[in-house]
C-alpha cells in the first residue's frame, strides 16, 4: 500500500497512547522478574559498591526451584476440549470436531506452548496465543496457535475484563527485516523501507525496550538496526505495528427462521453462493442486515500502510492468560517474591562477611617487636593454619584482635525469608519432596493435595484461556474449513493408532454434506485430566492394590498402566492375533467351555430343585398319612391321592436323573472334545517341529557337504602347488 502520513500518524499516536499508559511500567516489571528467575537478582550499583567495600554478593536463587514446582504441578495435567452439540449441531458433527481441535493441537505441539505461555503468566503476570490462519504448508489454510512475546502486546489501557472480546484494540509489535515484510505484504513496501536512511524515519526507533528478548540480549542502538545495511536485507530491522481494533460496521448476517439463531455471512462469500445456500435450507434460512462491531486490522511500519481491512476473523487473534487477574491487574508469582528473595540474598551475603572476619580479623602488634616476619607478611599470612610469629624478647606478643560476634538472631532473618517465600508462592516442602523423613507418607501426601489446593485459581484461569482459545478456534475452523478435508490423529494412548476422519464431504447419493462444519453451534468443555505418565503411574498402583488383596484384574491392565517399554507389542503378544485360525478356534473352545459351566450350574440348580420338589412330595404325604393316623382310622385313606403323591415323587425323581445324566453327557462331551483338540494341536506341533528338524538337518547335512567339497578342493590346489614347487626344485638342481 502507498504511503499514508496521515494513517500512520493515528496508529503511531494510539501506540503511543496505549504504551505510556502501563505497558511501559509491565515491561520494567518483567525484565525485572526474568532477571530474578534467571538468578540476576543484584543492582550493578550495589554490586560495584560491595566490590569497593571487598565484601560478597551472594545469590541464592529459590525463586527458579519454586517457579519449576509449579511449573511440574501444571505439566502434570492436561487439559481436554470437547465439543457437544447446542443450538443446530448434532453428535456426529461435535465428535468430529473434536478431532479436529485435536489434529490441530497435534499440528501445532499445543501442550509445550501451553506451558510456555503458563511460564510468562506465573513470571511476567501476562502469557499469550496468537491464533490465526496461516497458509505456509496449505492453500486452504490451516490454524496456526504461537505463542507471542508479552512485552511486544500492547493492551488497551482501558480494557477491565479478562476476555478480549471486551477490548477496544490490541497493538502486537515487532522488528521486521526487508525479507518478511516483502514475504507477508508486498515488495514494493519493502523496498521503501529498505531505502530509507536512519534519519528518514519519520517515528525513528522509538522502541519499549532496547534490550531485546534474544540469544544476545545485547541493548542495541538504533545504527545496529540501519547503519550497517546490507545487500540481503537481513540485518536491517524495522518496527511494524499491527493493531487490531473495533468498528461500527454493517453486515449482512444468515438468521435461522425457527430458532432466531444468527451468524454473520463471511466477506469473501458471493451472492450466488449465499443464494444456494438459502436455496438448500428450504426456506428455514433467511439474510438481514446488522450494525455490530467489526475488527478492523491496520499493520503500518513507520509512514508505510502495509495493510488495512477488515479482519476475516470473528475475534482477535491474541488469546491472554494472567494468573491472577483484579480488574485490568494481572498478578503473576515472581513479582510478590522478589522482596524475600532480596532479604535472604543479603543477609547471607552479611553472614558471610562476618565468617570471612571472623577467620582474619587483625593482629595488635608492639612496634618493631616482630622478628621474622614483616607487619605486611603479618597481614598476608596471619590467618593461616600453624603459621609461626617469632617477636622480639622483652617485647609485648602480638595479640589477635577479637572479632565482631555475629548479631543475634541474624540466622533467623534468612530463614524467614524463606519462609516467607514458600507462603506467597504457596509452594510448601512437600510439594518439592524435601519433608523431613520422620514425617509419615500419608501427611506427606496430604500436605502436597491441599498444596495444589492453593494453586487452583492460576489453574481455573488457565482453563479459562484454554475455553477463549478453543473457541477462536472453533469459529475459524467453522467460518475458513468449508471444503472437503481428510484429518488425521493419533492416539495418545499405548497403541499410537492414528485415525482418520473425512469433513464437508459430499454423499454422492444424496448429496447431503457429512461432517458439515459450518452449521450448528457447539459448546465447549474443558476437563483437566493428569498428564498420561502420571495417570498411568496412579492406574498401575490401583491395579497392583487390587490384585493384591484378591481382585482378579487382567494382565494386560497392568502392563497397559505401566512403563514398560514396547507396552503395546507385549499386549498384542498376549493376546495373540484374534484373527488368525488358531486364535478362533481357542476362543470357541473358550466359549464352549463356558456353556458347558453354565449348563452343569444350571443342572445342579434344576437338581436341587427338583430335590426341593421332590421333599415336598415327601412332606405332603407324610402329613397326610399322619393326619389319618389321628383321625385313628385307616379306611379312610384315599388310595387314588396316595397313587398320585407315588406318581408325582417317580416322575420328580425320574425328570432328576434324566437332567443329570444329560448334564454329564455334556460336560463329558465337551471335555472329551477339548482333549481331542489338545492332542489333534499337539500332534500338528509334533509335526511341525518334526518337519522344522528335519530341514535344518538337510540344511546343516548341505552345509557340512559344501564345506567337505570346498576342504577337498583346497587340499588338492595345496597338492598341486606342492608338486609344481617340487618339479621346480629338481630342474632347478638339474640346472645347478
Amino acid at each position: 500500500m502507498p504511503v499514508d502520513f496521515a494513517k500512520a500518524h493515528d496508529q503511531w499516536a494510539r501506540f503511543a497512547y496505549c504504551r505510556d499508559n502501563g505497558h511501559t511500567d509491565f515491561v520494567k516489571k518483567a525484565d525485572r522478574c526474568d532477571k530474578f528467575v534467571a538468578g540476576d537478582q543484584w543492582e550493578q550499583g550495589d554490586l560495584d559498591a560491595l566490590n569497593l567495600a571487598k565484601r560478597p554478593a551472594m545469590t541464592i536463587n529459590k525463586i527458579f526451584p519454586t517457579i519449576g514446582t509449579i511449573l511440574g504441578e501444571q505439566i502434570q495435567n492436561r487439559v481436554e476440549v470437547l465439543l457437544r452439540p447446542a443450538n443446530g449441531g448434532n453428535a456426529e458433527v461435535a465428535d468430529a470436531l473434536s478431532k479436529v481441535w485435536m489434529q490441530i493441537s497435534q499440528a501445532n505441539q499445543l501442550p509445550w506452548i501451553r506451558s510456555d505461555v503458563f511460564c510468562d503468566g506465573l513470571v511476567r503476570s501476562r502469557g499469550f496465543y496468537d491464533v490465526r490462519l496461516d497458509y505456509t504448508d496449505a492453500m486452504e489454510g490451516e490454524v496456526r496457535i504461537s505463542q507471542l512475546n508479552s512485552k511486544n502486546v500492547v493492551i488497551d489501557p482501558d480494557a477491565d475484563q479478562y476476555d478480549p472480546d471486551a477490548w477496544a484494540d490490541v497493538f502486537i509489535t515487532k522488528w521486521m527485516n526487508p525479507q518478511d515484510i516483502e514475504i507477508l505484504y508486498s515488495k514494493k513496501d519493502a523496498e521503501i523501507l529498505q531505502d530509507k536512511g536512519a534519519s528518514d524515519f519519520m517515528y525513528g526507533y522509538d522502541s519499549i525496550e532496547r534490550a531485546r528478548d534474544r540469544f544476545s540480549g545485547m541493548a542495541l542502538d538504533a545504527a545496529s538496526y540501519d547503519a550497517f545495511d546490507n545487500k540481503d536485507g537481513l540485518r536491517k530491522n524495522i518496527r511494524v505495528l499491527e493493531r487490531q481494533y473495533r468498528r461500527l460496521d454493517k453486515q449482512e448476517h444468515l438468521v435461522d427462521i425457527a430458532t432466531g439463531d444468527m451468524r454473520a455471512i463471511p466477506e469473501g462469500w458471493d451472492r450466488d453462493r449465499i443464494a444456494a445456500l438459502l436455496e438448500k435450507s428450504a426456506g428455514q434460512l433467511t439474510t438481514t442486515k446488522k450494525l455490530i462491531k467489526r475488527i478492523r486490522w491496520c499493520v503500518t511500519a513507520d509512514s508505510v500502510v502495509l495493510h488495512d481491512a477488515w479482519s476475516p476473523y470473528e475475534h482477535l487473534t491474541v488469546v491472554p492468560y494472567f494468573p491472577h487477574f483484579r480488574y485490568g491487574k494481572s498478578v503473576g508469582v515472581v513479582e510478590n517474591l522478589i522482596g524475600p528473595q532480596e532479604i535472604l540474598n543479603k543477609v547471607s551475603s552479611q553472614e558471610l562477611h562476618i565468617v570471612n572476619t571472623t577467620a582474619n580479623s587483625g593482629w595488635l602488634v608492639e612496634e618493631n617487636s616482630l622478628v621474622n616476619k614483616t607487619l605486611d607478611e603479618l597481614e598476608l599470612t596471619g590467618a593461616q593454619t600453624g603459621v609461626v610469629i617469632e617477636y622480639r624478647k622483652g617485647a609485648q606478643p602480638p595479640a589477635k584482635i577479637a572479632p565482631n560476634q555475629v548479631p543475634t538472631g541474624l540466622d533467623r532473618i534468612s530463614m524467614k525469608a524463606e519462609e516467607h517465600i514458600k507462603s506467597i508462592s504457596n509452594v510448601s516442602d512437600s510439594m518439592m519432596g524435601f519433608d523431613r523423613s520422620d514425617v509419615a507418607a500419608k501427611a506427606i501426601a496430604y500436605k502436597q493435595q491441599r498444596g495444589a489446593v492453593n494453586l487452583t485459581k492460576m489453574m481455573d484461569n488457565l482453563e479459562r484461556t484454554d475455553w477463549i482459545l478453543a473457541r477462536n478456534t472453533l469459529s475459524l475452523v467453522q467460518s475458513f474449513y468449508t471444503e472437503p478435508r481428510l484429518i488425521k490423529i493419533i492416539h495418545e494412548d499405548i497403541t499410537r493408532q492414528d485415525d482418520e476422519i473425512q469433513v464437508n464431504q459430499p454423499d454422492p447419493v444424496t448429496g447431503a454434506i457429512i461432517n458439515d462444519l459450518t452449521l450448528g453451534e457447539y459448546d465447549i468443555v474443558i476437563t483437566s485430566a493428569p498428564h498420561r505418565a502420571s495417570l498411568e503411574d496412579s492406574q498401575f498402583e490401583q491395579a497392583r492394590a487390587l490384585r493384591e488383596i484378591g481382585v482378579q484384574i487382567p494382565d494386560h491392565v497392568l502392563i497397559e498402566n505401566s512403563r514398560l517399554q514396547r507396552r503395546a507389542e507385549i499386549v498384542k503378544q498376549m493376546q495373540g492375533d484374534q484373527e488368525s485360525p488358531q486364535a478362533q478356534a481357542a476362543m470357541a473352545r473358550q466359549e464352549r467351555m463356558e456353556e458347558a459351566a453354565v449348563a452343569k450350574v444350571e443342572a445342579e440348580v434344576q437338581e436341587a430343585t427338583t430335590q426341593a420338589q421332590l421333599n415336598q412330595v415327601r412332606a405332603q404325604k407324610e402329613m397326610v398319612q399322619a393326619q389319618q393316623l389321628a383321625e385313628g382310622t385307616e379306611e379312610g385313606v384315599d388310595p387314588a391321592a396316595e397313587l398320585e403323591l407315588d406318581a408325582q415323587k417317580s416322575a420328580a425323581e425320574l425328570q432328576l436323573k434324566q437332567r443329570q445324566m444329560e448334564a454329564e453327557f455334556a460336560f463329558k462331551r465337551e471335555q472329551m472334545e477339548r482333549e481331542f483338540e489338545l492332542k489333534r494341536e499337539a500332534l500338528a506341533n509334533e509335526i511341525q517341529i518334526k518337519r522344522e528338524t528335519a530341514e535344518a538337518d538337510a540344511q546343516i547335512k548341505q552345509k557340512q557337504a559344501e564345506q567337505q567339497a570346498v576342504a577337498q578342493r583346497v587340499q588338492l590346489m595345496r597338492q598341486e602347488a606342492q608338486a609344481k614347487k617340487t618339479a621346480t626344485t629338481t630342474s632347478q638342481s638339474k640346472k645347478d
